[in-house]
């Protein structure tokens, strides 16, 4: 392990940055302590994220602890040696939460990392106790977004390119940032350069990856979380999410696919009231 704390906010508990080997996959995690006694919340980032995008959002939350890490190929996380799926993230991410010393989780995933979620609350219903969606779909199938928006994801080049991103990024991720660009500059600030290989191996694994056969059957209380203007993720699979889920309940943000980090507090108090419930 390599820790490496760093405190982003007098009067906040510091986010604690290490590496972590996970079954021979070094894995960048960040965590959070807060007082409240409840399971910490084990975060998934979106695709070509590394954890640092989040801070705003961690930073935001006043009762709960958080895992979150870069996947591997992305941020500060060593390219694995072979392509892998989301069954193996959620291996991985059980692993990660034994070895931190948790016997239960609450589980998010936002967009890509909701697809991992997913699987991990299908393949580790014991460990996983409550599940947060956000703007994300059932995976393969599902109601896509405007291909000229679908497109523009096929490579990393708005993580490298930060001139290229705030010219794509309103047409891509609507809502707040379609009036004002203040808002991606701050979020480009906080992205490391995602590698080609380790974005293609993230692709790769939501390929033909669906979530639909087995919905029915997740038993964890759900919240799904979508944007009413996101280009990327339409609303419309929020609702067949929450209509499939046996548990869950669907409640709308007036932003687009950014919300959670164009309004993390409003975005961090829904989902703490939601872990807070009995």
């Amino acid at each position: 392990m390599e820790p490496a704390a760093v405190n982003d906010q007098a009067g906040k508990d510091a986010i604690e940055e290490r590496t972590i080997v996970v079954g021979g996959q070094p894995l960048r995690v960040a965590t959070t302590r807060a007082r409240e006694g409840r399971p910490p919340l084990l975060l998934f980032n979106g695709i070509g994220a590394n954890w640092q995008i989040a801070k705003p959002f961690l930073q935001a939350l006043t009762n709960t602890s958080v895992i979150i890490f870069d996947v591997p190929g992305i941020g500060g996380s060593p390219l694995p040696p072979l392509p892998y799926r989301p069954s193996t993230l959620a291996r991985l991410a059980a692993g990660l939460v034994a070895q931190l010393g948790h016997q239960k989780v609450d589980v998010a995933g936002v967009s890509w990392g909701g697809g991992v979620a997913q699987q991990f609350a299908h393949q580790h219903d014991d460990i996983c106790r409550r599940l947060i969606l956000a703007a994300t779909s059932p995976g393969a199938i599902m109601v896509p977004g405007r291909l000229s928006v679908i497109w523009k994801l096929a490579t990393p080049r708005r993580y490298i390119d930060r001139a290229y991103m705030r010219s794509i990024a309103a047409e891509i991720y609507g809502g707040a940032i379609r009036h004002d660009p203040d808002l991606i500059a701050r979020h480009a600030q906080a992205l490391s350069d995602a590698t080609q290989v380790g974005y293609w191996f993230q692709l790769l694994a939501m390929a033909g990856w669906t979530s639909l056969p087995w919905l029915r059957s997740l038993r964890q209380p759900t919240l799904i979380l979508m944007g009413q203007d996101d280009p990327l993720v339409p609303a419309i699979n929020g609702r067949i999410l929450a209509r499939l889920i046996p548990n869950a309940r669907l409640q709308m943000i007036d932003d687009g696919h950014l919300f959670m980090l164009t309004r993390p507090v409003e975005t961090a108090r829904m989902i703490e009231a939601f872990l807070a419930e009995r």
